[in-house]
Order: structure tokens, then C-alpha cells, then sequence
């Protein structure tokens, strides 16, 4: 294996932030949607930090720092529409019929459609990662049958875990297209135009689908809730780019399995979400599933230096 050394007490402590601040963006966003329509709060969210993500390269690196070609821009653009828009919109709004803890295990499957997505584009994965990707879908289906359990912020549609299997196919597709597709040479650079065109889109969609931010109603704990998942959303991204520069490769990646226990502990001792057994088996079953394709697909040391602007759980040949 050709991951990168073991780092010091510093890249070791950004990974813990990784881990508290994408764990906990689903309850986060939980807490916001019950205010806002679940486009819209995801929109500003994204878009502020997008926002203060660039204003930040631009004071480091200036102007340069941002520059890309034009294929670099559509691509980044496109990721933008599949990742922060697609992927976390949907999730989003299917955290109104779904506790927050469940959108994240679900969320958990992500590496196994890259797997999918591998192979159907003839880069065939080990047979490791085969067995790891049919576990999944076993645990997947364990989820989805036991249905929403105690449901979200607006009821318990039966329709929540699907959209977010379908959110999960966004993320995947955006991953994978910016590992095929040309991007600029800054990672910084495409977080920032990825969080910016998914929170325009969103708050677009989110617009002309009839949601409307009454400002003057809103509780102060709903700003101090949309500012926390903010610095979540920008923390956690930096944090992230630390951690994979000071740590191994496999060792970050153990986030796509850290993050969604994390979200289930809070979602269960915060807002009291409860899960069935059937609904903890199933989570179980995906949790080994991400385990087993992370520990089978460990790419080179000179590859990891691509980055989403969200908690998705990337496989490390997936960037």
C-alpha cells in the first residue's frame, strides 16, 4: 500500500473535527428545516460558505487561486449540481419524513455506487470490493423496508429513505465525474465553485417551487442553528484537506463509516430520534459493508488531493 505516513498530532486532530463537524451537519440540518424550507436552507448554507471559502483563497493565493479553464469550470459546475444540489438537496428534503440519523446511514452507501459506477465504466473494482458492495445492498434493503421509523420534521413518508438512495446517486455521479473529467489545479478552488453553483441552484429550485424565508419569523435559535451548520460545512472541508495531507489515505477515508454513527448518537440523545431493530440491523449490515470496500480500495499517495465541498463518504480511489 502507497498511502501517505502517519502525520503528527495535528492532522490527527483535524481528522476528530472531520468527524464531530460532518457527523453533524444531518442534525444540523434537522434543527434548520424546521423553519425553513429544506432547499432554501441548504441553499444559503451552501452558498455562504462557498462564499467565505473563496474570499479566503482569494486573500491567500489572490486571483490566481481561482483561475481554471473553461472545462475545468464546467466540470466543476457539473459537480456542483450533482453533489451539493442533488446529493444533499434531496436529503434534505427527506429529512422531513426520516430521522436525521437514518438519512446518514443510508447516506453511507455511497461508496458502494462508486463501486457500481466503476464497473459499469470498465474499471473493475477486487473481488473484495464486489463482496463489500453486495453486503450493502443487502443492509440497504434491510433500511429501506423497515420504513422511516420515527419519521422526520414534517411526518414519515415512505417515500424519505428512497430519495435519499436516489441522493446518494447524485453524489456518487459528482465524484466520479471529477475524477474523469478535467479540474482545477486548486482543490480550494473547486470546493468553493461547487458550494456556489449547488446553493444558486438550490435556492432556485427552492424559490420556484413556492418556499418563501420569512426573516422577521424566524426564532434567534434558527440563525444561531443556520450559522453552525455553516462553519460546519466550511470547517469540516478545511479540516478534511489537513487531515489528508498529515494521514494516510485509508485512514481519512474511515470517516464514510465514523460520520454516520455520529449523526445516529446525536440524532437519538438530541432530538430523541428512535430507531427499530430491524432499522439498527440494517445500518449495521451497510456500516461493515463501507468498512470491507474502504479497507479493499486504497489508492496511491500522489492521488488524493481532490475534494468535495460535503460530508459525502468517498471511497479514496474515488477523488
Amino acid at each position: 500500500m502507497n498511502d501517505r505516513p502517519s502525520g503528527g498530532r495535528t492532522a490527527w486532530v483535524a481528522l476528530s473535527l472531520v468527524y464531530l463537524l460532518w457527523g453533524s451537519i444531518y442534525l444540523l440540518n434537522r434543527l434548520l428545516i424546521t423553519h425553513v424550507t429544506p432547499l432554501l436552507a441548504g441553499g444559503f448554507r451552501f452558498l455562504s460558505a462557498g462564499a467565505a471559502l473563496g474570499l479566503l483563497v482569494l486573500a491567500v493565493s489572490g486571483p490566481r487561486g481561482l483561475r481554471m479553464t473553461r472545462p475545468q469550470l464546467l466540470t466543476t459546475m457539473l459537480s456542483g449540481l450533482l453533489l451539493p444540489a442533488w446529493g444533499n438537496g434531496l436529503v434534505a428534503v427527506a429529512q422531513t419524513q426520516i430521522p436525521s440519523g437514518l438519512a446518514a446511514l443510508l447516506l453511507a452507501v455511497v461508496p458502494l455506487y462508486i463501486a457500481v459506477l466503476r464497473t459499469i465504466f470498465g474499471d473493475r473494482p477486487s473481488p473484495a470490493t464486489l463482496i463489500g458492495v453486495l453486503v450493502g445492498l443487502v443492509g440497504l434493503g434491510v433500511l429501506v423496508l423497515a420504513g422511516p421509523g420515527s419519521g422526520g420534521t414534517a411526518g414519515s413518508a415512505s417515500w424519505g429513505p428512497w430519495l435519499v438512495v436516489l441522493a446518494g446517486l447524485g453524489w456518487a455521479s459528482g465524484t466520479y465525474a471529477t475524477t474523469r473529467l478535467p479540474v482545477p489545479p486548486n482543490p480550494f478552488a473547486l470546493a468553493t465553485v461547487q458550494m456556489v453553483t449547488g446553493g444558486l441552484i438550490m435556492i432556485g429550485v427552492g424559490g420556484a417551487a413556492g418556499g418563501r424565508i420569512d426573516l422577521g419569523a424566524l426564532p434567534a435559535a434558527t440563525w444561531w442553528v443556520w450559522a453552525a451548520a455553516a462553519l460546519a460545512t466550511l470547517g469540516g472541508f478545511s479540516a478534511y484537506a489537513i487531515a489528508l495531507r498529515g494521514l494516510p489515505v485509508s485512514t481519512v477515508a474511515t470517516y464514510a463509516y465514523v460520520n454516520p454513527v455520529i449523526a445516529v448518537v446525536l440524532g437519538v440523545l438530541l432530538v430523541e430520534e428512535r430507531f427499530t431493530l430491524l432499522q439498527a440491523l440494517g445500518g449495521l449490515i451497510v456500516l461493515v459493508a463501507v468498512v470491507l470496500v474502504v479497507r479493499a480500495e486504497r489508492r496511491p499517495a500522489g492521488a488524493a488531493d481532490e475534494f468535495t465541498a460535503e460530508p459525502v463518504p468517498d471511497p479514496p480511489p474515488a477523488r
